[in-house]
């Protein structure tokens, strides 16, 4: 048996120059886009163009024959470096992977390249107001007409709209019994007759926005169906373990974003001549914080090198997603009160931090979820809900 820990010329040069692109927008740029209405389309385009956007897609439809490994390594550089993209979570992550394994050639041909390079993006919407975890009650009802397929239902919590060009859309089929999970999945064109939007006001400070969704008997050619729909619900797990790494990823860039930012401040803040971070009750916080992000980054890591080697990775891409929670929760917490009130100033950028980092306890899945996967699957203790 070999255990190596070591990622590895390639990874490491993946990470420099992900880091490197990164660094040329920074925290500061990504600030200034969300608080005046920008984008990072700028960003997202050149991540594209030098393939980091599609590293985990096969290699014949544009993509750069990687895996989640890959993939998670550039967002978490991204989010080191201060400007996370989210839509790597929902775009090449969640829709890439079903699509690359579930999806027909006509599918793979038309929308793998232009995700892999950055120039199409995809949505992801399965949440629903009354049915956000519990995934059985979902509403959306996708039923047959002739050769054509209706789509008829709402959707809430949906990432991107404003700058995708379609919508992954999870539905049941109109003749599931209630209770059940028949999914199948749609590709739906944005400007689909029938399919509308309406933004969430968020206190998020961010670039990216969410939507709810409303399809109106929005109808779709037979084609628009991805895969079978008797092997829906297999298609679409395939792509929510990818979401939770992704989640991990995005949460590990934050903390660690918020941790350097926090240690410069304590080697360079002097109080009565002492740096402050020669004090234990500055210093331990921080160290705590770090300890924890190292070690969701090991599960992170297993987790998507279980995805990509076709290993079950339900609880390890859950525990990844829970512990990288926690660990930038306590990051961004330790960061503030390490600059005190400054923490709080918009000069920091880390006040900005805390709302996104609280987020990462709730999406794509909340922590009370995950326990209750690990204690039911894990501990085989019995099921609470």
């Amino acid at each position: 048996m070999t255990l190596d820990f070591d990622e590895g010329d390639e990874l490491r040069d993946l990470r420099t120059a992900v880091a490197d692109l990164a660094g040329r927008y920074g925290h500061s740029w990504y600030l200034e886009q969300s608080r005046t209405g920008g984008t990072t389309r700028a960003l997202w385009d050149e991540a594209g163009k030098a393939g980091f956007l599609g590293v985990n897609l096969p290699e014949e439809h544009g993509g750069g024959g990687g895996g989640m490994v890959e993939l998670s390594i550039v967002l978490e550089e991204l989010g080191a470096a201060g400007c996370p993209l989210l839509m790597m979570v929902v775009s090449p992550a969640i829709c890439g992977t079903i699509i690359a394994r579930s999806g027909t050639p006509e599918q793979r041909d038309r929308w793998l390249p232009g995700i892999a390079d950055g120039s199409l993006t995809m949505a992801f919407a399965i949440t629903e107001p009354d049915a956000g975890s519990n995934s059985h009650e979902i509403t959306t009802v996708a039923r047959r007409d002739g050769d054509e397929w209706v789509l008829k239902g709402q959707k809430v919590w949906i990432s991107g709209v404003d700058v995708a060009d379609a919508v992954l859309v999870v539905a049941k089929l109109a003749d599931s019994a209630k209770g059940t999970l028949r999914p199948a999945l749609f590709v739906v064109p944005v400007d689909a007759p029938g399919l509308s939007r309406t933004p969430i006001p968020m206190e998020l400070v961010s670039p990216e926005h969410q939507f709810q969704l409303f399809l109106d008997d929005v109808r779709l050619p037979a084609d628009a169906l991805v895969g079978s729909p008797d092997a829906g619900i297999a298609q679409l797990f395939a792509g929510l373990n990818p979401e939770r790494v992704m989640g991990a990823a995005y949460s590990l860039g934050t903390a660690r974003l918020a941790l350097d930012k926090a240690a410069a401040y304590a080697r360079d803040r002097r109080v009565w001549g002492t740096p402050i971070g020669a004090h234990q009750g500055v210093s331990h916080p921080l160290a705590a914080a770090q300890v924890e992000v190292e070690l969701a980054r090991l599960m992170t890591l297993k987790a998507a090198w279980l995805i990509d080697t076709g290993k079950d990775a339900a609880s390890a891409a859950n525990s990844a997603k829970y512990a990288a929670a926690e660990a930038v929760v306590h990051a961004v917490d330790a960061a503030v009160q390490t600059h005190g009130g400054t923490g709080l100033s918009q000069e920091t950028g880390i006040g900005a931090l805390i709302t996104s980092s609280r987020f990462s306890r709730i999406a794509p899945v909340s922590r009370e979820m995950v326990l209750n996967f690990i204690a039911q699957h894990d501990l085989r203790l019995p099921r609470s809900y």
